[in-house]
């Protein structure tokens, strides 16, 4: 294994683990939720939560890397990942909502970890490819959750949560390898301050390539978690799916996202660069939000599966892209504080997007209304990737 893929297939893990983690209370949310006498609803609640410690967690996540290294960062993380599962096996709201703080400060270094690490050891011709390879990482926990979690429902959801917290665990010990080699460049002498929570956030506003990114990534990081967030509840409670169909649809919606990552980010580096690949998936995730939308319960399975495939490999493919194009922008040798500020306005929308979903769809009755809300934020996504080209700026430095 080249000196590329070795970083890429130890992170792609990570990732993958961490991912399922944060999806699985989602998964499991109609149980969750009636054993918990709370409404269904609430789960994006649980995802705000967790992606609001996520986005603290980033910002901080280049200067722990630098001190402790890439891949010590990412062992810390897998633990806190699976402590919050286990603290949220307790039942109580207030448990989950600790349990969910856990999981978001384990999730949220992960991706800087990886990019610091892939932006040394890729080519630059191969950015957006590789990027977007270990990007499927976080489809590919949805599809773990989806596949995984519904059948282990068979031992309780809390057992079901205890199975995900123990694979979390054993990735750590798969890791510790490779970290001498992977964490040479680490400074155990790097001061970890503060004040240092603010620079990512910096760097992100001095630099306008940046700017743009952070900004679109936080329309499609709406999309992304909404349909991860409130798919399984929407096929059981609107299409009257069982519990285990719609987890299954579920994975197959975050399996095309998974060949959407790898996919967009070979056109990207081939084709159309980072601005059009993404202005295209804009178009692309609305168009198959208001599908979404249109689903009904007379609806062959084979028509639902088409739509959700479609959704998943834009709303959830568009990751790799963003990130290898943010590593490209960043300034030399800091790729991991430049993802960090970029990741936090990309958190702040799944902040806010899967509670103002659940909110929405709450108040009017349906969430057919969430989803439709959802394309047109995207709609608006696409406006902003396509005036400066209007304008006739220069676009994103990207890859011929």
């Amino acid at each position: 294994m080249t000196n590329t893929w070795r970083p890429l297939a130890v992170t792609l893990a990570i990732q993958a683990l961490v991912a399922m983690a944060l999806i699985a209370v989602p998964v499991m949310a109609p149980v969750l939720a009636q054993d918990l006498g709370i409404s269904s609803t609430y789960v994006g609640i649980y995802v705000g939560v967790v992606y609001a410690a996520a986005m603290l967690a980033s910002l901080s996540a280049g200067a722990a890397v630098a001190r402790f290294g890439a891949i010590r960062v990412s062992q810390v993380a897998l633990v806190l990942c699976a402590a919050g599962l286990a603290l949220s096996t307790l039942g109580s709201v207030w448990a989950m909502a600790l349990g969910a703080v856990l999981v978001g400060l384990g999730y949220g270094p992960v991706t800087p970890a990886s990019s610091h690490l892939l932006a040394r050891t890729t080519p630059a011709d191969r950015m957006s490819l590789v990027f977007s390879i270990k990007q499927t990482g976080v489809p590919l926990g949805g599809v773990l959750a989806g596949a995984l979690v519904p059948p282990l429902l068979v031992l309780g959801w809390r057992g079901a949560l205890l199975a995900v917290a123990a694979a979390n665990i054993a990735c750590i010990f798969v890791a510790q390898p490779l970290r001498a080699p992977l964490d040479a460049d680490r400074d155990p002498h790097r001061p970890l301050v503060l004040g240092n929570l603010a620079q990512p956030i910096r760097i992100v506003l001095a630099h306008p390539p940046l700017r743009l990114l952070a900004g679109v990534s936080f329309l499609f990081s709406i999309a992304q978690l909404s349909l991860t967030t409130y798919l399984v509840t929407y096929l059981h409670d609107i299409l009257s799916y069982g519990l285990v169909a719609a987890g299954l649809a579920l994975s197959v919606s975050q399996a095309a996202g998974v060949v959407g990552r790898v996919l967009w980010g070979y056109v990207s580096d081939r084709y159309l660069g980072a601005r059009r690949m993404l202005a295209t998936l804009a178009a692309l995730v609305s168009v198959c939000a208001l599908l979404t939308a249109a689903l009904q319960p007379a609806m062959s399975t084979a028509v639902v599966l088409v739509v959700l495939a479609l959704f998943g490999a834009s709303a959830i493919g568009w990751n790799g892209v963003y990130l290898a194009e943010v590593a490209r922008e960043a300034p030399a040798g800091q790729a991991s504080i430049a993802t960090g500020g970029t990741l936090a306005i990309t958190f702040l929308g799944v902040v806010l997007g899967p509670p103002a979903f659940g909110a929405l769809s709450g108040a009017t009755g349906s969430y057919r209304i969430g989803f439709v809300a959802v394309a047109l934020a995207l709609v608006l996504c696409l406006a902003a990737l396509l005036r400066p080209l209007r304008k006739g700026a220069a676009p994103i430095r990207s890859i011929p």
